[in-house]
């Protein structure tokens, strides 16, 4: 997970998995670090009194990192998605996504991290499946921020901006407090949400532990469910820094 700017025990991992928020730090210069795990989500809706059930489940959901400079990390992302609906199943790799991740503020003993990431959503995807559209390319860009707050805790947000195949496209938010229990667990809480095409509201909150077992090795679960519409999911991953 992300511990936010705080680099515990001389770890040398921090994640941006399992929570919602990615970290303000980018990863070493010339490393390589795999974040990859198992998700599965179920969610409702009903309209006209036609209530629809969808369940997804993501297998393997993999970001790959790798550091280009001190402050500048390259990262590759595709999942492969299952979907299943009352009626029909589809499934396939999503769309891939390619960016960087761009560190603007860190020192030394510093109180505050702030970093930009952004990535390029590439149509890959069949039609069933992307949240572009067919032949559509989107964009994602988080503004990370984050803080220390003593010794074993501490806070990050994001603010973000996507386009999806969106006329106004959406304006994304999390935050999340992270907590270290001792040498190699740490959990978090996480409020998070959407605005999407700017105009319909999504909240959700999200929680989750994480174990280190090895200084450059992490295991990870989470759970998370919607606060304002019938959704949850449940995932468990892993994550590897190679250097």
């Amino acid at each position: 997970m992300i511990l936010c700017c705080l680099n515990l025990n001389a770890q040398t991992i921090i994640t941006d998995r399992p929570d919602q928020t990615e970290s303000s730090s980018t990863i070493q210069k010339g490393s390589v670090q795999i974040e990859s795990g198992f998700l599965i989500s179920q969610n409702s809706t009903n309209y006209n009194f036609n209530s629809t059930n969808e369940r997804n489940i993501y297998f393997p959901s993999t970001l790959f990192r790798i550091g280009l400079t001190e402050k500048i990390e390259l990262r590759l992302f595709n999942q492969y998605q299952q979907m299943c609906t009352q009626t029909n199943s589809f499934n396939g790799f999503n769309n891939l996504e390619i960016g960087l991740k761009l560190q603007l503020l860190k020192k030394e003993n510093g109180f505050t991290e702030i970093a930009f990431l952004s990535h390029m959503v590439i149509p890959t995807a069949p039609s069933r499946l992307s949240e572009t559209g067919e032949n559509n390319i989107g964009t994602i860009n988080k503004l990370c921020v984050s803080h220390n707050i003593g010794e074993k805790v501490g806070l990050g947000y994001n603010v973000g901006y996507n386009y999806l195949n969106n006329r106004q496209g959406d304006f994304t938010y999390s935050l999340v407090l992270g907590i270290e229990l001792n040498d190699k667990i740490s959990t978090y809480i996480e409020p998070y949400g959407e605005f999407s095409d700017l105009d319909n509201t999504e909240s959700n909150f999200n929680m989750g532990i994480t174990y280190l077992l090895k200084d450059n090795l992490q295991l990870d679960y989470s759970y998370g469910l919607g606060l304002n519409h019938a959704f949850n999911f449940m995932s468990v991953g892993f994550s590897i820094n190679i250097n």
